[in-house]
């Protein structure tokens, strides 16, 4: 479904992502893991064009995307949950939900997926017409989720969900996470800094390190990887 080939990003003359290359199929959830600096929302910002790469090739279902505009993106089935949320703080819940189907012109669709994003997060469905600044944090991350679901989108891309979130929202997130993939076939692009939760729950991962990829393999193979265990597990990186 996605194919990235010889990715670079950078900023001024600081090399973010150096060349490099992954793919995700159809139905897979894929971790992209690393510690902080190491490339990881730079990739992510260049897959969702809100920044511009300095090289490489994106191809999403075989068509080139690397030079679309953001909300060209949606069209084509691809939505973003940005690192620290970007709730519409003064907004309610269901203004949200209704931002997140902007580009959609079927209302009783629309209306239904409303009802459906409150069947995965009831806790949402509780506070419907409550300002989304006055939410938890982990509330807010499950409307960013939740709102972008109203896109309809083929190819999910989560950026840092747990961070800043207390141990039982981190585990709720990851379980909504699993189902959207298992449940519900969404193909998914994961990028986390807490590896032990996100190889747990992906398929396949590869671990970026200063812009490089390093090691790839299923999820089970890198956290029983001696280096990622050295890195990411071990040190504290993934203890939450």
């Amino acid at each position: 479904m996605l194919e990235v080939n010889d990715l670079r990003v950078a900023y001024g003359g600081i090399q973010a992502v150096r060349g490099i290359s992954f793919h995700i199929a159809q139905g897979e959830m894929v971790a992209l893991i690393g510690a902080n600096g190491a490339g990881k929302t730079s990739t992510l910002k260049a897959l969702a064009r809100l920044l511009n790469a300095a090289g490489g090739s994106v191809r999403y279902c075989g068509k080139e995307i690397s030079t679309l505009a953001p909300h060209q993106l949606v069209g084509e089935g691809i939505a973003l949950v940005p690192e620290g949320r970007g709730v519409f703080p003064r907004m309610s819940i269901v203004e949200n939900l209704l931002m997140g189907a902007y580009s959609r012109h079927d209302p009783k669709g629309v209306e239904a997926d409303i009802d459906h994003v409150f069947s995965l997060f009831p806790r949402l469905k509780e506070r419907a017409q409550q300002l989304a600044g006055t939410l938890s944090g982990g509330e807010q991350q499950m409307l960013a989720i939740a709102r972008a679901l109203m896109a309809r989108p083929k190819l999910l891309l989560l950026d840092e969900p747990s961070l800043g979130l207390a141990p039982l929202y981190i585990k709720k997130i990851f379980q909504i996470i699993r189902e959207l993939n298992r449940d519900h076939g969404m193909t998914i692009l994961l990028i986390e800094q807490n590896a032990h939760h996100a190889l747990r729950a992906a398929h396949r991962g590869y671990v970026l390190q200063h812009g490089q990829i390093i090691l790839s393999g299923t999820g089970k193979e890198l956290l029983a990887s001696p280096e990622v265990r050295a890195a990411y597990l071990e040190g504290g990186h993934a203890a939450a």
